[in-house]
């Protein structure tokens, strides 16, 4: 049986698990934090979650495990069939990822996990996460899901990471930017959150999250 490798307080690897749930493929979740011990680096090349481990042995990287899933269990696609639509589902998960996600999550230190970061990181990051916002404008549909009237894999990304760019900059700026550039965010967020696999995400993540942060209190 295929084994999702990670924690649910993570976004990436509650991308993946989304996915599996949706896809209906049989799953065992390890609870494993990221590690430069040998054994997780053997499974995992820099250590980092999510990881899965096959039959024919182990893959990192959130979106090299979604387009293996879909290539492995094709039964019940996350992607078009049309060669183009699927490339624009990609590319809206690309951009929403490297342009708006990693942006943000250099925000993530202060506005989760108790540290701080500096004012001149907190400026440059502001305008980068708007534009980037903009830009997803430009190709998302919302109709009602990201890129079409059709569940897909950039839903398993976009709810996924909306909900923490949205919080981390609500806590450093006093905006949330995802609201404030997505007009149609709440009624995705409702979408999204009707659908039987993403209650059950939801659901252990504020468990994972309560148990996370309740083991950092003194």
């Amino acid at each position: 049986m295929l084994t999702l490798h990670g924690s649910a307080i993570s976004n990436y690897y509650n991308k993946i698990k989304l996915a599996l749930l949706e896809k209906g493929i049989e799953f065992r979740e390890e609870w494993t934090m990221p590690s430069q011990e040998a054994a997780v680096l053997a499974k995992s090349p820099l250590g980092k979650i999510p990881f899965i481990e096959t039959e024919h042995g182990c893959l990192s990287e959130s979106q090299a495990i979604l387009e293996y899933l879909e290539d492995a269990y094709p039964a019940k696609p996350l992607y078009p069939a049309d060669p183009y639509a699927r490339a624009k589902c990609r590319e809206l998960i690309l951009h929403l990822e490297l342009n708006v996600e990693l942006i943000a999550r250099r925000l993530y230190l202060e506005a989760f996990f108790g540290g701080k970061v500096s004012e001149a990181t907190k400026a440059e990051v502001k305008p980068k996460v708007e534009a980037g916002l903009k830009g997803l404008m430009r190709l998302a549909q919302f109709k009602p899901y990201v890129c079409s009237d059709n569940f897909s894999a950039a839903d398993c990304a976009a709810w996924l990471h909306f909900t923490p760019i949205g919080l981390a900059t609500s806590r450093i700026y006093g905006e949330d930017l995802v609201a404030a550039q997505v007009p149609a965010l709440a009624d995705y967020l409702a979408v999204i959150a009707a659908r039987p696999a993403a209650q059950k995400v939801a659901a252990d993540r504020a468990q994972a999250l309560e148990a996370f942060f309740g083991a950092r209190k003194p």
